[in-house]
C-alpha cells in the first residue's frame, strides 16, 4: 500500500496564519486598552488607591499592542503590501502628540518629559512608522529613567536627528555591542527579543534620499547622562 502524501493545498501558509492570529490578538488588546483608558479618564487619582496600578497595567497593555503592530507592519513590509507614505510633517506637533499619549504613565512615575525642537522644523517621513519607532524608544526610556526624559529633534547636515534620552543608568555593554537590526541575541529571561530595535532599523532604512539611508543608533551619555536612542532620517 502506497503512503498517502498530505494535501499541500489544505496546509495554511504559516506566515499568513501567524499574521492573522497577531491581528486577532491586537484587536482584543485594543479593546482592553480602550476600557482601561475610559476607567482612568473617569477616575480621581487622589481618591482611587488602584490608580497607579491601572496606569501600569495600561502601559503594559500598550506595550503588547505596540509589539503586535510592529509584527504586522514587518509582515506587510515583507509582503511589499505596506502603504509607505512619507509626508512633510511638523516635528514639534509630532513629538507633542507622542508625549500626550504617555502623560498618565509619566505622571504616575513622577518623570518629567522635556521636548526640544525648532517649531519651524518640518521633514518628510512616514508618520505611523516613525511614531512606532519613537513611541517604542520612549517606552523603553520610561522603564529606566530616574526623573527625566528628553525628546528632541534637529537637522544636522541635511539629516533629521530625533533623540530620546533618559537620566537612567544607560544601556548595558551587551546591548551597545549588539549589531543594529539583528535579532540573533534573544534572551527570554530578560524579555529581550530585539524586536523593537529590529523594527526601528527596518523603518529607518525605508527612508532614503539621494542615495542616503536612515539608521538608528544607541549610545550612552547625551544631554542627561543615561541612555540615548537616535533615529536618523535623510
Amino acid at each position: 500500500m502506497s503512503e498517502q502524501k498530505p494535501d499541500d493545498s489544505s496546509t495554511p501558509d504559516m506566515a499568513s496564519f501567524l499574521a492573522s492570529s497577531v491581528h486577532d490578538m491586537k484587536n482584543s488588546v485594543s479593546i482592553l486598552i480602550n476600557g482601561l483608558d475610559k476607567t482612568l479618564s473617569s477616575a480621581d487619582a487622589a481618591s482611587f488607591p488602584s490608580y497607579t496600578g491601572l496606569v501600569q497595567m495600561n502601559y503594559e497593555a500598550k506595550r503588547i499592542n505596540d509589539k503586535l503592530v510592529q509584527l504586522l507592519a514587518l509582515y506587510k513590509l515583507g509582503q511589499k503590501s505596506y502603504p509607505f507614505d512619507p509626508q512633510f510633517l511638523p516635528l514639534n506637533e509630532f513629538l507633542q502628540n507622542i508625549a500626550t499619549l504617555n502623560t498618565d504613565l509619566l505622571k504616575s512615575q513622577e518623570i518629567t518629559l522635556e521636548i526640544h525642537v525648532d517649531p519651524d522644523l518640518h521633514w518628510y517621513f512616514d508618520e505611523d512608522l516613525v511614531n512606532g519607532v519613537i513611541g517604542n524608544a520612549l517606552n523603553n526610556a520610561t522603564r529606566y529613567a530616574v526623573n527625566k526624559i528628553c525628546l528632541s529633534a534637529k537637522e544636522n547636515n541635511g539629516i533629521l536627528e530625533i533623540h530620546v534620552e533618559d537620566d537612567g543608568g544607560g544601556f548595558s555593554n551587551a546591548v551597545l555591542e549588539e549589531s543594529i537590526g539583528s535579532m540573533r541575541n534573544i534572551n527570554f529571561q530578560s524579555r529581550n527579543t530585539g524586536l523593537g530595535i529590529y523594527f526601528s532599523s527596518i523603518v529607518a532604512k525605508l527612508h532614503r534620499n539621494h542615495g542616503k539611508f536612515g539608521k538608528v543608533k544607541l549610545e550612552n551619555g547625551g544631554s542627561l547622562g543615561g541612555g540615548c536612542f537616535i533615529l536618523y532620517i535623510p
